[in-house]
């Protein structure tokens, strides 16, 4: 049975600390040298092994005492928080480099198949043990509900991608990157402080 709150519990976490990441530049980049719609379904399959990785993993450790469960999902949130916070600082600065490395991956040549390829093998490299992989992990322990949380994280990063693809430019114009950095760190404590009550009920 899916739990509509932890689909939206997933989704909202994975999609805020999703937008300011890398993947969302190297998407934004890839789908500007290259066919979008290949590029976002490349990504997307890219997201969906990762997503299920995070999901096994995750239900793995759903085994472990509930207790234990619950401080290590409140100390990912913490460290989750404290990562994003420190790559705030530089996130602006860092924007060029990073989309200078992701346009030397694209090819711009490049169409059909070959864009969906390159597009999965640069997000898969891109996206492993990273932040949203780590807090996916975290909420399929804490809630023991994968079905739940895979539907909200892979449908995080598919819309989080669908963004970077459609209007990532328009966006990072208006806004920031180190905005987007504060706000995914703030949703990090949010959930830290959700988990450390829910375990003192």
């Amino acid at each position: 049975m899916i739990d509509l709150l932890v689909v939206a519990l997933a989704f909202g976490a994975i999609f805020v600390v999703e937008l300011p990441d890398k993947t969302f530049i190297a998407t934004l980049v890839m789908s500007t040298k290259m066919r979008p719609l290949f590029v976002w379904i490349g990504v997307g399959l890219a997201f969906l092994v990762q997503t299920g990785v995070a999901v096994g993993v995750g239900k793995a450790a759903s085994f472990l005492p509930e207790q234990l469960i619950h401080s290590v999902a409140a100390l990912m949130f913490v460290i989750g928080a404290v990562i994003l916070f420190r790559e705030a600082r530089s996130a602006d600065e860092d924007e060029a480099g990073q989309e200078e490395e992701y346009a030397a991956k694209a090819d711009s040549a490049a169409h059909g198949f070959k864009v969906i390829a390159t597009s999965f093998v640069v997000l898969f490299a891109a996206e492993w043990g990273d932040l949203s992989q780590l807090l996916t992990i975290s909420l399929v322990a804490k809630y023991d509900d994968p079905v739940s949380v895979f539907l909200g994280a892979w449908g995080a990063l598919l819309t989080v991608s669908g963004l970077a693809v459609i209007v990532g430019r328009l966006l990072l114009q208006r806004v920031r990157l180190s905005v987007l950095h504060y706000v995914g760190a703030t949703v990090c404590v949010l959930m830290a402080l959700l988990t450390v009550w829910e375990m003192t009920r």
